[in-house]
């Protein structure tokens, strides 16, 4: 894991890759319980049985909640201990090019984009690229921000 904790070098690391986070498998329980949190209870998530018949051959991931795993892949790859708060302020592209098919293992691949003096502090950018093992497109990129206040 790397830590980043030096608001003066971040610049010059812009475009370096920070690593890979470890294989996490993606289960039907995890799914449920997304759907639950967030009342989407479309059939192509929750639903097993009509789910086998449908484009996937079962059951896939929400793309939000693919979205949603970038913080916790994240911390495996980088953690941010600079001085000050940290805040996520956003996300300034996100895509799905790929379904995330239930039993299937995702990682997350973390290259530092921008960072960007602002008056309050430093806004950082981090280009997250979740990868579906076995497949060549991702399950999404997403470009993430982040406000480091002094």
């Amino acid at each position: 894991m790397r830590i980043l904790d030096n608001l003066d070098t971040l610049a010059a690391m812009s475009g370096e890759e920070l690593g890979l986070s470890e294989w996490l498998e993606i289960d039907q329980e995890r799914v449920d319980q997304f759907a639950d949190a967030t009342g989407d209870h479309q059939w192509i998530h929750v639903d097993r049985e009509r789910a086998a018949s449908g484009p996937f051959g079962g059951t896939i991931a929400h793309g939000y909640l693919t979205l949603s795993l970038i913080p916790l892949l994240g911390s495996q790859v980088f953690a941010l201990e600079t001085p000050g708060a940290k805040l996520n302020y956003g996300v300034n592209k996100v895509r799905f090019p790929h379904p995330v098919r239930v039993g299937s293992r995702i990682r997350s691949r973390v290259t530092l984009g921008e960072v960007t003096d602002l008056p309050t502090g430093k806004q950082l950018t981090l280009r997250q690229v979740i990868e579906i093992e076995g497949q060549d497109k991702p399950a999404c990129v997403a470009e993430t921000v982040v406000l480091l206040l002094p």
